[in-house]
This record gives C-alpha cells, sequence and structure tokens, in this order.
C-alpha cells in the first residue's frame, strides 16, 4: 500500500485563529468560557475544549449574564450579538475574516436595494449567521435545479453570494444557471468561497487519479470535509469521511492500493497520522507526501484578546 498524503490539508488559517481564540480566552479569563456553537464542526477539537473549560450553547439565554461568550469562526448574525449586549456578556468575535467578507457584502447588497441568492446548505452556522445579516434580503439556493423556480424576473436586482466552505464545481454550477436565467445579476468582486477551501479540493482532485480510495479526516457536520469525500467520488473513487483512526474499516482496503489522505480545514494533524500509523501497521504502507500549494495566510486574534493578553504579558497562542 502507497499513502499520498495530501498537502494541504487539515487547519486553516481561520480555524487556528479560532482555536488560538478559545486558549487565550481560557488562559485569560478562567472556566467557563461560553462558546455560541461548536468553534470549529470538529468532534475532537469541540470535546478538547470541553475538558479545557469551555461550554459550548445554542442560545445565548444559555449564557450567565456578564459571563465570557465566544463567537465561532462560522460567525453570528446581528441579533445575536444584540442579545449577547443585553445580557452584558464579555463578547469575543473569532469569526473568520474570510466569513466577516462575506457579512459585509451582504450588508451592501441590501442598503442597495438588491435581493441577494445565497448560495449554502440550509441550517449550517454560516449560512444562519450570513442571512442574518439582512433576513428579508436573502433566498437560499442549494442546488442548480432551484433557479428555474426562482419568483424573479428581468427587472430585479439580483446578486449572489456564496458560503465559503461549498465545492467550488458545485458553486460554479449554479453561478452559471443564475447568470443564465437572469443577466443582471451581480456578485462579488472576488470569489467567496475560502482559498483553503478551494486548496483542499483541488489537491483531491489531482491525487485521486492516481489512487484507488480516499480518506477523509472530519466530522459528519463539517461542510468543508463533506465536500472533499463527494469530489472524490465523482471521479469514481471510493471516499469515507471519518473522525479518526477507530472508524477504519479494514474491509475497504485490498491491501496493495494506493490511498490519498486528507483533512478537513477543522481537522487536527494528530487524527491523520493516527491513520497513517493505522495503515502503516495494519498493511505496511508506504507514506508519500505531496505537497499542491503552499498555504501561509495567517489571521491574528481578535483585538480585544490581544489587548487583554498583553496588558498582563500573557504569551499568545
Amino acid at each position: 500500500m502507497n499513502i499520498l498524503l495530501a498537502s494541504p490539508r487539515g487547519f486553516c488559517a481561520g480555524v487556528n485563529m479560532a482555536i488560538d481564540t478559545l486558549d487565550t480566552a481560557i488562559k485569560l479569563y478562567g472556566k467557563p468560557v461560553y462558546v455560541f456553537h461548536e468553534i470549529v464542526h470538529n468532534k475532537h477539537v469541540v470535546e478538547r475544549f470541553t475538558r479545557e473549560g469551555a461550554v459550548f450553547v445554542d442560545t445565548v439565554e444559555e449564557v450567565p449574564e456578564e459571563a465570557v461568550l465566544l463567537f465561532s469562526a462560522h460567525g453570528v448574525a446581528p441579533e445575536v450579538r444584540r442579545v449577547a449586549e443585553s445580557r452584558r456578556l464579555r463578547a469575543i468575535d473569532a469569526t473568520c475574516p474570510l466569513v466577516t467578507k462575506v457579512h459585509l457584502e451582504a450588508i451592501k447588497y441590501a442598503k442597495q436595494g438588491y435581493h441577494i441568492m445565497l448560495i449554502g446548505h440550509e441550517g449550517h452556522d454560516e449560512v444562519i449567521g450570513t442571512m442574518g445579516q439582512a433576513p428579508d434580503a436573502f433566498t437560499l439556493v442549494e442546488t442548480a435545479e432551484e433557479v428555474d423556480a426562482l419568483p424573479f424576473g428581468p427587472d430585479d436586482k439580483l446578486a449572489y453570494l456564496t458560503q465559503t466552505t461549498l465545492s467550488v464545481d458545485d458553486a460554479s454550477r449554479i453561478i452559471a444557471r443564475l447568470k443564465a436565467r437572469f443577466p443582471q445579476i451581480v456578485g462579488p468582486p472576488k470569489d467567496d468561497i475560502c482559498y483553503a477551501t478551494q486548496n483542499r479540493q483541488e489537491a483531491v482532485r489531482l491525487l485521486s487519479a492516481d489512487a484507488q480510495l480516499v480518506l477523509v479526516l472530519g466530522s459528519q457536520n463539517s461542510s468543508n470535509s463533506q465536500r472533499l469525500a463527494e469530489l472524490a467520488r465523482e471521479r469514481g473513487i471510493p471516499a469515507y469521511l471519518i473522525d479518526g483512526a477507530d472508524e477504519i474499516d479494514s474491509g475497504w482496503f485490498r491491501g496493495d492500493e494506493t490511498v490519498v489522505i486528507t483533512a478537513g480545514a477543522s481537522a487536527p494533524e494528530s487524527v491523520v497520522q493516527d491513520c497513517v500509523a493505522w495503515l502503516k501497521g495494519r498493511f505496511g504502507a508506504t507514506v508519500e507526501e505531496r505537497t499542491i500549494r503552499e498555504e501561509e495566510v495567517y489571521f491574528p486574534l481578535p483585538k480585544e484578546l490581544r489587548a487583554a493578553a498583553a496588558a498582563i504579558q500573557l504569551p499568545m497562542a
């Protein structure tokens, strides 16, 4: 067996920033630090922070007044911020800057009188937060087929935005259908799908051509991880989305194939290495790292946290 270890894989700059933010908040303010929804969509990361003193909540009302509340990497609607302020919470914003970019675009288009088609997945935290920026201005579009049923005409002011973690191919198909049906539609000057999502998809697209199976490390509620597995399957390659080596089924393998291993943008490197060790131990696999693109993006901690850490000379994560 030969393992092609995809690079880039795993944590992106936004996830690193969110995780470092929560680490620093716990050091600064002690336990508990409340987090609105999961800090990132990964079982191992959430379980680790639960052990270390984070409390994950689904509503702001669950947080005691004047407590510390961190907004996750996926972003939140203005109403969430308003309720947090009314409860006098010490709010820390760990929203990924690339998600914030989409929020600002939504506000701009809504103020200019556009109705916005948001290409994304219903119920995803990021979609809820983005649509919450201007609730009356949005229509969610999940598939290209849905475009044909949209109740708009040639005189309507229309714009589109996308969830940052989508399949590039799926988003492109929907955008093309929107432009074909509504030639007047406008979109952001720069693609909303984040660099890390695109890079990880590109790696799977290229490396799966040389493989018979793909393993994607990531949780089932991770949109970008799901897209990596789907991308391989669309090319006729069996692909499995797993949280760790304990979910590997030896029946998936012959023992002499080439296996691509990658990880979604919220999956820690430790689970990747556990899977590599499992395949080495079971099948004597060799490992070849394949770098498709270098990533050097870095997002600093939120300003309010940097200032607080500096004031007590706390080393920042």
